[in-house]
């Protein structure tokens, strides 16, 4: 059994406590937050764009912490969830892995890529698991992308389209805050750029036009650039300022023998177009996004269990991802092609 203390309980820290219901091998042994309400269970006030809304907890029978140093203390803790802030990640890795706990961080791993790598030393060094939540791989319509393309069944990855757009989160304090949240290109579009990265390896520059607000990068369109010229890979992305427009995603994937497509607004559920005229509608395990959380939750406990790095949930591609966020960002403010 791999014993959790989950730090951080708003939306995230919720949707990953809901998953750890669901996965065996696991169970969340402690908690860290600050927020006297929700440390006794009063959840109602946490916020989200998908899942369920909160509620009262009962945490009979979990150790309750206000300070993250002592939560390390606990000799019975595993491992460490960290759900903080992403400004706070840096601090809460390193100090996890010094304690001796393996950690699993929500995304973006950390706020700068130096801070990124850091992370992923001390993790070697400390001989401990970092697995960052970049859940994309393991949510449904993913998760078949990846296998798909992975497989070879229809051959070889020609290029793709990723799109991620939602009315701004008015919810989330510091959002706007490049120090501290970063915006959309770090908070919500960094899930298709480690898609990108985990599909096709490092790209070798990025072309990214959009506006920003504030400094901060508020809808985009990027063209990855790759040694192969005839891949083509571009993502579109951001926040608008109508809140009636809910959180929609979707791709368009070229294979050489099938194109998938798959797009929430449009209620396009995942379709596989075929060379031959088929039209295959494969059905999907899922559905409910905390199984989708708890499938990515597995893997973790795998990873631990076993003491070997995921490949889906590696520090390093969680690093990459972060570098190539910036890396489109200032390709919108300089308005040019920028190397990786």
């Amino acid at each position: 059994m791999v014993n959790v203390g989950i730090t951080g309980l708003g939306f995230m820290g919720m949707i990953h406590y809901l998953a750890y219901e669901r996965v065996r091998g696991a169970a969340v042994t402690a908690i860290c937050e600050l927020d006297r309400k929700r440390l006794a269970g009063d959840w109602r006030g946490i916020k989200g764009n998908f899942g369920p809304p909160g509620r009262r907890m009962d945490l009979c029978g979990i150790a309750r912490y206000d300070d993250l140093d002592r939560l390390l203390e606990d000799p019975k803790i595993d491992m460490v969830d960290i759900c903080l802030p992403p400004d706070a990640h840096a601090t809460a890795v390193l100090k996890s892995l010094r304690a001796g706990k393996h950690v699993f961080c929500e995304k973006p791993i950390a706020m700068k890529a130096a801070d990124a790598q850091r992370m992923v030393k001390a993790a070697k060094r400390a001989r401990r698991q970092l697995l960052i939540g970049q859940v994309l791989p393991f949510i449904s319509a993913y998760r078949f992308a990846y296998r798909t393309i992975t497989s070879g069944k229809y051959g070889k990855l020609k290029g793709a389209h990723f799109k991620r757009v939602s009315s701004d989160p008015i919810w989330m304090k510091d959002y706007w805050d490049p120090e501290k949240g970063g915006g959309p290109i770090i908070d919500l579009n960094i899930h298709d750029t480690h898609f990108v990265r985990l599909l096709c390896g490092m790209p070798k520059a990025v072309h990214t036009v959009g506006r920003s607000r504030k400094n901060v990068v508020e809808l985009f369109h990027t063209h990855f650039m790759f040694d192969d010229p005839q891949l083509m890979v571009t993502v579109t992305g951001g926040t608008i300022d109508q809140q009636g427009r809910p959180f929609t995603n979707g791709y368009e994937i070229y294979l050489e023998r099938a194109t998938i497509v798959f797009d929430s607004w449009a209620s396009l559920p995942v379709t596989v177009l075929t060379n031959d005229g088929r039209v295959l509608r494969p059905k999907l395990s899922g559905g409910d996004p905390v199984d989708d959380f708890a499938t990515e939750i597995k893997e973790v406990v795998r990873s631990v269990r076993m003491e070997t790095p995921s490949r889906l949930l590696d520090g390093q591609l969680a690093r990459d991802a972060l570098l190539l966020s910036y890396k489109q960002a200032e390709s919108v403010e300089r308005r040019r092609v920028v190397k990786v």
